[in-house]
């Protein structure tokens, strides 16, 4: 059935499964990397963040930087480091630049766990760390950034379970290579949409014609002249656009379907420019 609105639900039930899952493993690490899509700066961070993780160090990744305008992510990274109290890095998967600069700040950030740890007889050991973030704000691209260099798995640890896979990084930090899900656990629906638009939500829960409608409002309100200029159209409708592409169907109709796959496509991949959703609070 043709869904004409975006409105997405959550279940608490998976909610709950991945929260317990997601503590399990934060109990083997001594600082967390928090993935956050760069171009939803705010609305891809999760709301209990702090209640879920505790009082575990964070350092948070704006990732997808390459996607945004930089000048006004400088203006996020500045809030949300006030916000949290803890060190934003920007990073995108297609350099490594900013690979040393991750490591670092990650062991330093677990370094006061360690420090704990020796005080109590034992030796000092590398930092552990893991990642963690919303769905597909990039954590898998992360941890393949960082283990790149090094693909050395060494397994089990004394006293971690053994079902986790551990990547040593360097003779400083090891890796918990599993990402941990934080789910999408709040019933703001412009946060949903926004979460829709980079593809951070199952496609199965709308249709990409009502996705890309709203998208184009919002792009509209934000970066109208640039959408405009990209897709050589008047006015930002699916109607007008799929006419200036020649995206035409049998009777001269436009082709909307088309066009709202080539819409998100073009969003998604950075093609029609770069964008932040959020706005500074």
């Amino acid at each position: 059935m043709k869904k004409d609105k975006l409105h997405i639900h959550w279940y608490p039930g998976h909610i709950a499964k991945a929260e317990k899952k997601l503590k399990e493993q934060l109990s083997l690490v001594d600082a967390v990397i928090e993935v956050i899509d760069a171009r939803l700066p705010l609305s891809s961070s999760y709301d209990n963040i702090t209640r879920l993780l505790g009082e575990k160090p964070r350092l948070i990744l704006l990732n997808k930087s390459d996607l945004t305008d930089t000048n006004e992510l400088k203006k996020f990274i500045s809030i949300i480091e006030k916000k949290t109290g803890f060190p934003v890095l920007k990073s995108d998967a297609k350099n490594s630049k900013d690979l040393n600069l991750i490591v670092k700040k990650a062991v330093e950030l677990s370094e006061p766990r360690i420090q704990a740890i020796m005080k109590k007889g034992l030796l000092r050991r590398p930092a552990r760390v893991m990642v963690v973030g919303m769905p597909n704000v990039g954590k898998s691209s992360i941890i393949n950034k960082l283990t790149k260099s090094s693909k050395t798995k060494i397994g089990a640890k004394a006293g971690v379970t053994r079902q986790q896979q551990w990547v040593r990084i360097n003779p400083q930090l090891d890796l918990l290579d599993t990402p941990g899900i934080i789910p999408m656990k709040q019933e703001d629906q412009l946060r949903a949409k926004k979460l829709a638009f980079v593809n951070a939500v199952s496609e199965n829960a709308y249709s990409n014609e009502v996705v890309a409608k709203e998208l184009l409002q919002l792009l509209d309100e934000k970066y109208s002249q640039t959408v405009k200029d990209f897709y050589k159209a008047e006015n930002l409708t699916l109607e007008d656009i799929a006419k200036s592409r020649n995206w035409i169907v049998s009777g001269g109709e436009p082709d909307i379907e088309r066009t709202s796959v080539y819409i998100l496509r073009d969003f998604r991949e950075g093609k029609i420019g770069k964008f932040i959703l959020d706005e500074v609070e």
